[in-house]
């Protein structure tokens, strides 16, 4: 009894704390520059792959120097493989891999506007195709069932919020899980994303 009388109180010091500061929604979206790891690389090497984000965040506050921000976002990631081919040429394969992507940030204000954060995040695989391009001849295949459906990292950032509500944020996302979906070899294979951000909250 003693310990559910605990939790409540905090819980509801939570709510009210939260409540007392000012609940920021948002939008934001901007540039993601990915890549993936694999082991063991036999001996290949991925170059990156540049794409986008976007979607919406909500800033709830703590206290006056932390706050947590979920957000979801559709994201682009992925790779690419160049070879060259003695008999066909040039060789280029993308592996693009779409997620619906739910970090969940805890932010630490440094000084009045800018903000330390960091916290986990979330991907649910939204589709994945792979596409090759070999002697100016091009084609693409989907290749969703080689992916696991979740995809866990962790995200590291900073972001600067104006006044007016504009801000701007970097941030890396280390892959954590092993996202190839193949139970009989021993490939791992992570994502791992630095994404430029620019937004407006209100």
């Amino acid at each position: 009894m003693k310990k559910l009388l605990l939790f409540t109180a905090i819980a509801a010091f939570a709510f009210s704390t939260a409540h007392s500061q000012e609940i920021r929604f948002g939008v934001k979206a901007g540039a993601n520059f990915a890549n993936m790891s694999v082991k063991p690389d036999d001996g290949i090497s991925l170059d990156g792959r540049t794409s986008f984000h976007i979607g919406g965040l909500v800033e709830i506050p703590i206290s006056e120097k932390f706050s947590v921000q979920p957000e979801l976002l559709y994201s682009s990631v992925g790779a690419k493989y160049k070879d060259d081919d003695p008999f066909f040429g040039d060789m280029e394969l993308t592996y693009k891999l779409s997620y619906i992507s739910i970090p969940v940030m805890a932010k630490y204000y440094v000084v009045d506007g800018l903000a330390l954060e960091a916290g986990p995040q979330f991907g649910f695989l939204a589709s994945a195709k792979g596409e090759v391009e070999i002697g100016g001849d091009s084609a693409s295949d989907d290749i969703k069932d080689q992916f696991k459906s979740l995809d866990i990292g962790l995200g590291l950032g900073a972001s600067y919020r104006l006044d007016m509500g504009v801000f701007f944020g970097a941030r890396y996302a280390l892959g954590l899980s092993n996202i190839a979906d193949d139970t009989d070899d021993d490939v791992k294979v992570k994502n791992n994303v630095i994404q430029i951000s620019v937004g407006y909250t209100f």
